[in-house]
């Protein structure tokens, strides 16, 4: 059932009803009806960091209309990956009334000031899947176990290669995400906690010496802006650099979908294709076209994160804030954002290969079947 379907399902009860008896019926006004008591206006701005990738289009888009369907007050903007163009958005998403933003961070560390003024106007702030960082203003946050990520990548890898009965060596090329993006400290961080111990031993090689000592280094390898480009033209130089002889890559640490994309153009450039000496491929995202990929057999698995389901969880905090309740959250000692360990709720990823696509990811409507080549 998708995630508009649930949220509507949910909204049929009464206590939805009640709960969102505050919201404005006008979705185009900056007002909305008498807050509830205890609780605030239903009136949301969301700020997403980009129309570049696949899933914050479908981010943002789902909760807009889940949120609307529900008689809310929203204004959804899309920052273009740019910091100072995101601030704006937000200051004019503050000036128009919003009551509680929901916000995707571009870079976590700049937001402060912008989100003091938010709080001048009472309003309630959600980093969405991104920490925001260096604020106290920043309420909850919701998002997938981003470490849990990098551990599921880490795991395959190891499992594929049996690295725990002591096979090896594999030549092994490491990336990391954006720098300025707080996830990617995670994502990295739980893959390179299981994959170092088997660097130490000399199990995995990184010829291109591009291999952290430690998670505190990781953006020493991080890809600006996740950009699959940037991705491509990292592995282009790799290859040409270190791979000059009989020498082949085994694996391939990609922390997301967008940089496997770029690595996979590399690797097909350099005259690689699947069968059975082809490369060990992580993602994440289970984006459309890296799905076909895994499909067929140039991408080995991608950390499925339904944000279907992190989009339910954000309407019901909202349905908690409107109503003036207690908003749920599972975790609040995790994620310290320099100023306070800010409350979170911490959804499952999955692992999904080739043979999970129809049954995961066709049967559950996250993708259909022809959009993948099925």
């Amino acid at each position: 059932m998708s995630m508009t379907r649930k949220l509507l399902a949910v909204a049929a009860t009464g206590a939805v009803l009640l709960s969102l008896a505050a919201c404005s019926s006008d979705s185009g006004s900056t007002g909305g009806g008498d807050a509830a008591e205890g609780g605030t206006e239903c009136n949301v701005g969301i700020s997403m960091p980009t129309r570049s990738l696949e899933r914050w289009i479908n981010d943002g888009e789902q909760l807009q209309k889940a949120l609307k369907d529900a008689d809310c007050t929203v204004d959804l903007q899309y920052a273009d990956n740019k910091t100072d163009q995101q601030i704006s958005q937000i200051q004019n998403q503050i000036a128009g009334g919003a009551k509680i933003l929901v916000i995707a961070a571009i870079d976590g560390e700049v937001l402060a000031p912008v989100l003091e003024e938010a709080k001048k106007q009472d309003a309630t702030v959600i980093a969405y899947d991104r920490l925001i960082n260096g604020t106290e203003n920043v309420d909850y946050y919701a998002t997938f176990d981003n470490y849990k990520v990098g551990q599921l990548q880490g795991e395959f890898i190891a499992e594929q290669l049996d690295l725990a009965s002591g096979a090896g060596p594999f030549n092994l090329e490491p990336f990391a995400g954006s720098p300025d993006d707080n996830n990617a400290k995670f994502f990295f961080s739980g893959a390179w906690d299981v994959l170092l111990p088997y660097v130490e031993k000399g199990q995995l090689v990184v010829p291109s010496g591009k291999a952290p000592k430690s998670n505190d280094e990781w953006a020493s390898i991080g890809i600006q802006g996740w950009a699959s480009d940037k991705a491509q033209s990292e592995m282009d130089n790799r290859l040409s650099s270190f791979y000059t002889g009989d020498e082949k890559v085994d694996v391939v640490l990609s922390p997301n979908d967008s940089l496997a994309i770029g690595i996979i153009a590399s690797l097909r450039s350099a005259g690689y294709a699947p069968g059975e000496d082809y490369p060990i491929i992580s993602g994440q995202d289970a984006d459309k076209a890296n799905v076909k990929a895994i499909l067929d057999g140039e991408q080995s698995m991608t950390v499925w994160k339904d944000t279907r389901t992190l989009g339910d969880r954000v309407f019901t905090m909202i349905e908690s804030i409107v109503a003036g309740d207690e908003v749920e959250v599972n975790d609040e000692e995790t994620y310290d954002n320099g100023e306070k360990v800010v409350p979170s709720f911490l959804l499952d990823p999955e692992v999904v290969v080739k043979d999970d696509v129809q049954s995961k990811l066709v049967d559950s409507g996250f993708v259909k079947a022809g959009d993948v080549g099925l």
